[in-house]
């Protein structure tokens, strides 16, 4: 489950809220409709696009909230330029409810957020450090590493670990759609998985992106050894290798996970 969702169950939990959503934009505006935000007495959850127009929606939802007329729902009109100064210069409307525990059924069919589906095989420094990065990012990560005992012990909410030996094995059974990362701690393994992954892109043609960590000398040996397997150079074509996106500079895992995510939300994009 996306991380804001997950947020908003657990605030629920404690105490009722007022969720804001951005119900029409005329004009530029900060977020596009659909964006929510939900506004609880000492906590927020989520944004519609920070500025002044959020503080003035916070305002109003918990100003709302403590009153007697609470009952209901009603939609606000904010003039960004004039009323606001800011400089997107447009009208947001602004819808306002009231939510508790009781209405945690309807928000989950309202709010769902399209959580992208990604493998990311190797538990690595570059593994975590990816892991880390998406746990805020709309995508649902299924992590998978040969090695016993090599994932953290807490979690994003939208990660699940899976232990596939061998490794390999485990690209059957990806969703379909799936974009895939391989940056395991073996060369023989990487090589397994492209393989496995072609493999299946011939039979079905349903994996969305194919991604390997390395540099060009390495991706070069790689082709080899595939053509060496039958592949052709029109299906070799698919995979990504080097992955992340131009211009990033820099080894450290951090920084490749910061390039690999960009990457991943430019797909998502077209």
């Amino acid at each position: 489950m996306p991380l804001h969702t997950t947020e908003l169950w657990n605030q629920l939990q404690h105490a009722p809220g007022v969720l804001v959503t951005v119900a029409s934009v005329e004009g530029s505006g900060p977020r596009e409709v659909g964006a929510w935000m939900a506004v609880f007495p000492h906590t927020l959850v989520n944004t519609i696009g920070g500025g002044h127009l959020e503080f003035q929606a916070i305002a109003q939802a918990r100003s709302w909230s403590g009153s007697a007329s609470q009952d209901g729902a009603f939609v606000n009109r904010y003039a960004l330029g004039p009323a606001l100064g800011q400089c997107c210069g447009g009208v947001v409307h602004l819808k306002f409810e009231q939510i508790s525990k009781t209405d945690m059924p309807m928000l989950k069919e309202r709010l769902p957020i399209q959580a992208n589906p990604v493998a990311l095989f190797g538990g690595g420094h570059v593994g975590h450090a990816l892991v880390n990065v998406l746990s805020s990012l709309p995508f649902q990560v299924h992590w998978i590493d040969s090695r016993d005992e090599i994932f953290p012990v807490q979690l994003p909410a939208n990660v699940v670990c899976d232990h596939s030996d061998p490794v390999h094995a485990a690209v059957e059974d990806l969703p379909s759609g799936a974009c895939v990362l391989i940056m395991s701690f073996s060369h023989a393994e990487d090589l397994d998985v492209v393989a496995a992954c072609l493999k299946r892109q011939r039979l079905q043609g349903d994996l969305k992106f194919v991604g390997l960590i390395g540099s060009k000398t390495k991706w070069a040996t790689f082709q080899h050894r595939l053509e060496a397997k039958g592949f052709s150079a029109q299906e070799l074509a698919f995979i990504t290798c080097p992955i992340g996106v131009d211009g990033i500079y820099g080894k450290e895992p951090e920084v490749i996970a910061i390039a690999v995510a960009a990457q991943l939300l430019q797909l998502d994009r077209k």
